[in-house]
Order: structure tokens, then sequence, then C-alpha cells
């Protein structure tokens, strides 16, 4: 994180404790926004990642859940992602199966923000 802060470049911080999302630019933060990430039972993993793909509008599967039409949904490692959440009001609250869920507004402005290879720092 301290190598990022000291360039240029774009980066997305999670901070899962504070349930936040922050778009920065080297050290400046642009966009802060509040999240929801994995519940206790599917806990979002902490590490540095990067933007793998990114997809306008997709399906997501898994155990227990199908939602069809996930909007702005950026791909980090494995099947987790940044995307949009239509079907829940909790932001601030971790609901889901891992995946960093933010309003459908807030993930379009980040999903034209980032590119493919924009690091993902996800912290406690």
């Amino acid at each position: 994180m301290r190598n990022l802060k000291q360039s240029n470049q774009r980066w997305i911080e999670i901070r899962l404790k504070q349930q936040r999302l922050i778009a920065w630019e080297g050290n400046q933060p642009i966009y802060g926004v509040r999240v929801s990430t994995g519940k206790p039972s599917t806990p979002t993993p902490t590490g540095v990642f990067a933007v793998q793909t990114k997809l306008r509008v997709t399906r997501m599967r898994g155990t227990g859940y199908d939602i069809p039409d996930v909007p702005y949904t950026m791909y980090y490692h494995h099947g987790y992602a940044i995307h949009g959440a239509y079907w829940h009001n909790r932001f601030g609250t971790p609901v889901s199966h891992g995946c960093i869920n933010l309003r459908p507004q807030q993930a379009r402005w980040l999903f034209s923000w980032a590119k493919v290879g924009t690091p993902i720092v996800v912290r406690e």
C-alpha cells in the first residue's frame, strides 16, 4: 500500500472493519463509499489483488444464490468481485457471499474509473 501511495497510480482500498471502499490516485483519496462485504460464514478474502475482468452486466450463481443482471462487475480474485447490488440496501453491513457490494450508481462510477489491472487492497 505504501508503494501505491507514493505513486500516481489509481488503486482501490477496501476496509472490511469499516465497510468502506476508497478509490485513490496515489496518496489522494478521490471517492469513498459504504459497501457490504462478506458475512462471517462467507468472508471476503484479504490481500492485494488487481482487477482481472470487467463485465457491464453478468449473472452470478453460487450455493444459495442465483442473481441475474448484476451490474458493473469487476472480478479480482477467483469468483470474488466488486459489483453493484440492486437486491439489498444494507450497505455498511457484511451481507454478501464474499463479494464487495456497492449501490449500482456507485459501482458505475468505479467501473468507469478503474481499468483491468487496477490494484485492489483488501484489509481488515
